[in-house]
C-alpha cells in the first residue's frame, strides 16, 4: 500500500523521500524517483508532510516515537498523516505529542486493498485540524479517488474506518453462511453471487464475493491476523463509548478459530471456512 502511495505522490510531482523497516522493499520506489533515508527521522527532516502506512499501534509507535522516529525529525508546523488502521487512543496519542511538539497530525487511514492503492481508487477518510487538512489535501487527492473529511479530531478518521471494515467483516460472514447453506442446497455459489451482484452492484461484493465463491485466500492482500486485529479494534472502540456490537463478535470468534487452524497468514477472508467446516463442507 505504501509503495503504491508514493508512486502516486511522484507522478503528482511531489519530491518524496522514504523509509522502510525492510530497506529491500525501498528499491521500486527509489528507481521511480524517491529518496531512500535511513531513518524515519531522516526520512522526515526538512519534510512539510509525512506519511505513514503501518500495520497497527506498535509499529505505528515505534516508527513515530523511537529516538530516531518520524517525530524526531519532523520541523514545527510540518504535518503528519497517518493512513494506518490504528486505535483510537494511539490516534490520541499522535495528536497530543505532535501537539507538544508544536506539530500537526491528520488522521487519513484508507479503504481498498492493494490493487484499489495501485489504481489510485483508495477512498480517504480524514480527520484533524482545519488548517492541517487544508494544507494536505492535495496530497490526499493524489493518492485515491476522494477524500471524505469526518471531523476536526483526528480519532474520528479512525473510528469511521473500523466501522467501515466492521462492515467488510460482516459482509464476509454474511457471504460464508450463504454459501455453506447454497452449496449444501446443490446450488452453484457463483450463481447465487452473480444474483447479488445485480441486486446490490457494489464493487465490494463483487470483489469479496468472487474470493469467497472460489474459496481463494492466497495471494494475500491483507492477512486475517491484521483482520483479527481490527475486529478488536472496533469492539474497543464501542465498549468506549458504551456501544455494544454482538455481530463484530461473532466475527471476531471466527478469525479467533481460524487462526487456531493456521490461517493467519491467509487472507483475511479466510475465517469463511468456519461456516463451511460447520456446515460439513470439505
Amino acid at each position: 500500500m505504501g509503495a503504491a502511495i508514493v508512486r502516486h505522490l511522484l507522478e503528482a510531482g511531489y519530491q518524496v523521500t522514504v523509509f522502510n523497516r525492510t530497506r529491500e522493499k525501498t528499491k521500486a520506489v527509489a528507481e521511480a524517483g524517491a529518496r531512500v533515508a535511513n531513518t524515519p527521522a531522516e526520512a522526515a527532516r526538512s519534510a512539510d508532510v509525512a506519511f505513514s502506512m503501518l500495520a497497527d499501534d506498535a509499529a505505528t509507535e515505534q516508527v513515530t516515537f523511537a529516538r530516531d522516529g518520524l517525530a524526531a525529525g519532523l520541523a514545527p508546523g510540518a504535518i503528519h498523516v497517518s493512513n494506518s488502521t490504528i486505535s483510537l487512543a494511539m490516534a490520541r496519542r499522535l495528536s497530543s505529542e505532535h501537539q507538544a511538539r508544536g506539530q500537526f497530525y491528520v488522521s487519513a487511514p484508507v479503504f481498498g486493498r492493494p490493487e484499489a492503492a495501485a489504481a489510485k481508487r483508495l477512498l480517504v477518510v480524514a480527520a484533524g485540524e482545519g488548517a492541517a487538512l487544508h494544507r494536505v489535501k492535495p496530497l490526499l487527492d493524489a493518492i485515491g479517488r476522494g477524500t471524505v473529511v469526518v471531523g476536526s479530531e483526528p480519532w474520528q478518521a479512525n473510528a469511521v474506518k473500523l466501522g467501515g471494515n466492521f462492515m467488510i467483516m460482516s459482509l464476509i460472514e454474511t457471504f460464508a453462511e450463504a454459501f455453506a447453506t447454497l452449496r449444501k442446497a446443490g446450488v452453484d455459489p457463483h450463481l447465487f453471487l452473480e444474483v447479488m451482484n445485480e441486486l446490490f452492484a457494489s464493487p465490494v461484493y463483487k470483489n469479496y464475493g468472487g474470493i469467497l465463491a472460489d474459496r481463494r485466500y492466497l495471494p494475500v492482500s491483507f492477512f486475517l491476523r491484521l483482520g483479527l486485529k481490527d475486529a478488536n479494534l472496533v469492539l474497543d472502540a464501542a465498549q468506549e463509548v458504551g456501544a455494544q456490537m454482538p455481530l463484530a463478535e461473532l466475527v471476531r470468534d471466527k478469525m479467533v478459530a481460524a487462526l487456531e487452524q493456521g490461517m493467519g497468514e491467509w487472507d483475511w477472508s479466510s475465517f469463511a471456512e468456519i461456516a463451511a467446516q460447520k456446515a460439513g463442507l470439505s
